[in-house]
């Protein structure tokens, strides 16, 4: 199987300022990002950055850089921009890795790309876990995927969904037993001619309400794949203290070595 690996990284955070920069280890996160990349059988590795800055230290790292536009509305404009810039054919596959994701297994990235391949009625595939306790359920932040007999995403949504009627008549307490809601996880695999596409989609009103880009994809008539994993992912780094504990990983394996 042959599949490209494309890491957006954009130098602008809100909570985590110049966050692909920031040492882990001694080196820059995101190339730490595309050093795992780099052992998940990738045929390519690209980064997409929108600042010299962050392309410099990639470069030094061997990586191949794309600068892309500080004008990208979302991320997968920015990857999109990357596809048309690195030449990839139409029916190629293409994961997102974000480059704030130093930890994402190795067999998660490669299944993602795998499960894409094994389904031709789908431009997209990506990821999802069981929730398992009613905080989550109820959380917007926590975006809920629906799926049909054969794992495609009927919907995403921040709402809890879908919902139970009858236990919740009793009790919103707890989740009724063998319910087993999915957690949507932000891991994508694409069709590069998908991607070239996407920009080109006026942004959907349901898009629009929950700001999640994927409802673009199905609200146009694009299919999406969904691989249910049996555990959460190791979460990415958005804050100074989630910098601090990856930051404990990597010295732990260091260590170990």
């Amino acid at each position: 199987m042959s599949f490209t690996v494309i890491i957006p990284a954009r130098l602008k955070s809100s909570r985590l300022p110049d966050k692909p920069l920031a040492d882990i280890g001694g080196k820059p996160m995101v190339v730490r990002v595309a050093e795992r990349a780099a052992q998940c059988g990738a045929s390519r590795i690209v980064i997409a950055v929108d600042d010299e800055s962050v392309a410099v230290p990639c470069r030094e790292a061997g990586f191949d850089v794309v600068l892309t536009s500080h004008a990208c509305p979302t991320g997968t404009d920015r990857l999109a921009e990357a596809v048309e810039k690195i030449g990839l054919a139409d029916d190629e596959i293409v994961v997102n890795l974000q480059g704030d994701e130093p930890l994402m297994p190795l067999d998660v990235i490669q299944n993602v790309a795998a499960l894409l391949e094994s389904r031709p009625d789908c431009a997209m595939a990506t990821a999802a876990h069981t929730i398992h306790d009613t905080e989550s359920f109820f959380n917007p932040n926590v975006v809920k995927v629906v799926l049909d007999e054969r794992n495609t995403a009927l919907t995403f949504s921040r709402a809890p969904i879908p919902w139970p009627r009858d236990h919740f008549r009793v009790t919103k307490d707890t989740l009724p037993e063998g319910f087993a809601p999915l957690h949507h996880l932000g891991l994508y695999a694409y069709r590069a001619g998908f991607l070239r596409r996407f920009p080109t989609l006026p942004q959907a009103p349901l898009e629009k309400l929950e700001s999640l880009e994927q409802l673009r994809a199905l609200y146009y008539g694009e299919r999406i794949a969904v691989m249910v994993l049996d555990a959460a992912l190791p979460a990415g780094v958005d804050t100074q203290e989630d910098l601090e504990r990856v930051r404990r990983v990597f010295a732990e394996e260091t260590k170990n070595r």
